[in-house]
């Protein structure tokens, strides 16, 4: 799946506009920015996690960066509010979850 991903390109998106997209995992949907792959790839995404949702453990073979926006985002590391940035190393893993709802803006394989 290719979304914007000439990087030589600039790039506007209205994040309202985009639909909210089914993750693998139930009550976790993205909208995606830019997307250079499948499901393990470089991309850029709003990500929301419904009440009590959460993501299976998993590895960053490229690396990951997010930026919470509204709401808890949480892993066995940490519990992140609004406004928290956070960036984990290539080959770094986490289990992330949200016990009360959240919105992140989240980059892998930057």
């Amino acid at each position: 799946m290719q979304i914007h991903a000439d990087l030589s390109q600039r790039v506007v998106v209205y994040s309202e506009e985009l639909p909210w997209v089914d993750s693998p995992m139930a009550g976790v949907q993205r909208r995606i920015l830019e997307r250079d792959g499948e499901e393990v790839a470089r991309a850029t995404s709003l990500v929301r996690y419904e009440t009590g949702s959460s993501f299976s453990a998993h590895t960053h073979g490229g690396g990951e960066e997010f930026l919470v926006l509204e709401g808890i985002f949480s892993d066995e590391k940490g519990d992140y509010i609004s406004g928290t940035y956070v960036r984990n190393p290539v080959g770094s893993s986490h289990t992330p979850k949200s016990e009360s709802g959240c919105t992140i803006l989240v980059k892998l394989w930057q």
